[in-house]
């Protein structure tokens, strides 16, 4: 039905007859010229309909916005002075012979050349959302990314398979999504959270090298890069460690970035530990285009008369510590009363602070409620190991250190965007050595920082059970500009090891045995040393793009309530499905069920 798409019509065509079709973006009366912009997935073109063409005229004249048209014309070049230097097809219009009307469109619930749309409105229209030519070049970007991935991984030498979709509820860290069996009744599928155990069981198939772009389904919270189902790059092979596979996935990126952006990333990515990230940031995922960083001062702070860092100090997973903004001084008590909000998100119970208006003053140089319970060695230091200048601002934190971790490296983030302090474009590293286990405080008990199937460094295989909260893990994750775009590690391949792994996390053998089987039966079998990783491919897309969030770069995603507006789902299901399933609602269940 068409010679070309609108983005192949240029100079070169003048003279020519050509079909076009697409939606008519705008149409425009000029005293008896009918202009049209014609849009497809490609470009956009201007479309004249002349008086002298009678029938071209009078479709033309019926045509509005969004309706769906075929048009046959000779194209011309465009009069001086009316070309578009912005458009591919600027120096040429199409001067229409014959306007057919494939379709009507009511009037569409939002104008789809605004670029301020209210997101419930893009996601309940979500296939006229689409048409934005914003959304289609990230659906055509997601594209360009899949095809570069596949094409590495098959040069080097990855099979791709498919794993199940319909498998077994296994703990990994998130909820699962559940599917009842018809034929079993009382028992559950689940959907997979990641293809992980599969994949193992594929290298001990002898597969070797294994990739699949893949969905995965997890029953969190959600937040900005976060979907119930997204999509992963999954990646395993045979007989690698950590360099190996680091080896194979950083080309890959940087090949990536190169092919889609022209971006040469640095070459080899730089590395940090996972206690030098969380020790420097508060974090695992750090932005090193942030210049700012965190100052431990937990050794400071035993005597000091202040009770909030006394007690924190003392306590057995304790730390205090400082962030220092220069230049920050000039915050107002306003502004700094908004950073102690955000801070209190991430679990501060305050945010204590000195200005450093002077230095060569002693404690009269800082401006602070706390600096009076500060001995005055104690306040010299830390301004020292700060690094602190006239006209800087300190922030602390003091309590867990969980909770100062994560409440100033959130500010940290904050603070460089507010204040503009991040430099460079893109900033990759590597972050290695993992601790093998968490401690859950609520649940008192250990869990897996990664998941239980990841290999511990050789020289920590005898710590697992005396000292779990000090082994360290064969795991690697890959940040990007302070997002992780992909983890991964090297996987237990020997029964041994593993069963002690499953006893450090307190899962007793039976119940090893009742999840894990086939696992542990397929280990017996000559399994491979193997590992691998998987990067996010939604959350890669979207750095790429510069999009806000991963709905963004999803053609049909969810809300944060988990709920789609296009089709309503979740929705509810007649008796009889429910009756198959062999289930029974609790009265009051779905009775407050609303439009997600």
């Amino acid at each position: 039905m068409r010679t070309h798409y609108c983005n192949g019509i240029h100079e070169s065509l003048i003279g020519q007859t050509v079909t076009l079709c697409g939606w008519a973006q705008r149409r425009r009366d000029h005293g008896g010229v009918i202009f049209i912009d014609l849009r497809d997935r490609e470009g956009l073109v201007q479309v004249v309909a002349d008086p002298d063409q009678v029938d071209a005229f009078a479709a033309a004249n019926e045509c509005r916005s969004e309706f769906v048209l075929q048009v046959e014309g000779v194209l011309r070049a465009r009069p001086a002075g009316t070309e578009n230097p912005h458009m591919p097809s600027g120096k040429v219009e199409l001067a229409a012979a014959r306007i057919s009307i494939l379709n009507r469109s009511e009037p569409v619930p939002f104008p789809l050349d605004e670029e301020d749309i209210a997101e419930n409105l893009r996601l309940k229209y979500r296939y006229l959302d689409l048409r934005r030519p914003e959304m289609l070049n990230r659906l055509r970007l997601r594209h360009q990314v899949t095809r570069f991935v596949r094409s590495y991984l098959d040069a080097a030498g990855f099979i791709d398979v498919e794993t199940p979709v319909l498998t077994r509820s296994t703990p990994e860290g998130a909820r699962d999504y559940l599917v009842p069996s018809r034929t079993q009744p009382g028992h559950f599928f689940a959907l997979p959270q990641s293809p992980q155990l599969f994949k193992q069981l594929l290298m001990v198939a002898g597969l070797d090298r294994y990739y699949q772009i893949t969905k995965c389904f997890r029953d969190e919270d959600l937040r900005a890069d976060r979907q119930p189902e997204f999509t992963q790059i999954d990646i395993e092979a045979s007989f690698v460690d950590e360099e190996a596979v680091m080896g194979i996935a950083e080309p890959m990126i940087r090949g990536l970035f190169a092919e889609v952006l022209g971006v040469q990333l640095p070459d080899p990515f730089p590395r940090m530990t996972y206690a030098d990230s969380m020790h420097r940031f508060g974090v695992d995922r750090p932005d090193l285009r942030n210049p700012l960083e965190l100052t431990d001062l937990t050794d400071l702070m035993g005597e000091v008369d202040f009770k909030v860092f006394r007690e924190a100090a003392a306590r057995p997973r304790g730390r205090v510590a400082c962030l220092r903004i220069p230049g920050g001084a000039q915050l107002s008590r306003a502004q700094i009363d908004v950073y102690t909000q955000f801070a209190a998100i991430y679990g501060a119970k305050g945010l204590a602070w000195i200005k450093v208006n002077a230095l060569d003053q002693g404690n009269e140089g800082l401006q602070s409620p706390i600096v009076k319970f500060l001995p005055e060695n104690v306040l010299r230091e830390i301004l020292r190991r700060c690094g602190a200048a006239a006209g800087d601002i300190l922030f602390f934190g003091a309590d867990t250190a969980k909770i100062v971790n994560e409440a100033l490296g959130n500010l940290r983030n904050r603070l460089a965007t507010d204040l503009g302090l991040l430099t460079g474009e893109w900033c990759p590293v590597w972050i290695t050595d993992f601790p093998m286990f968490d401690y859950d405080d609520k649940e008192d008990r250990w869990t897996s920082t990664h998941h239980p199937f990841t290999a511990p460094q050789t020289e920590h295989l005898e710590t697992l059970s005396q000292d779990p909260g000090n082994a360290l893990a064969r795991a690697y994750d890959l940040v990007l500009n302070g997002n992780e775009v992909g983890g991964g590690s090297i996987r237990i391949h020997q029964e041994t090891m593993q069963e002690k792994v499953f006893a450090a996390l307190g899962i007793a053998a039976e119940e090893a045995r009742d999840k894990f089987g086939f696992l542990l039966d397929a280990l017996h079998y000559g399994a491979p040393p193997h590992g691998g990783l998987a990067f996010g491919l939604d959350r890669l897309v979207m750095l790429l793009c510069g999009a806000e969030t991963i709905r963004d770069v999803i053609a049909f995603p969810k809300t944060q309530k988990a709920g789609c507006l296009l089709t309503e789902a979740p929705g509810t299901v007649a008796d009889k499905q429910l009756q198959e399933l062999g289930i029974r609602l609790r009265p009051g269940i779905g009775a407050d069920v609303q439009n997600p």
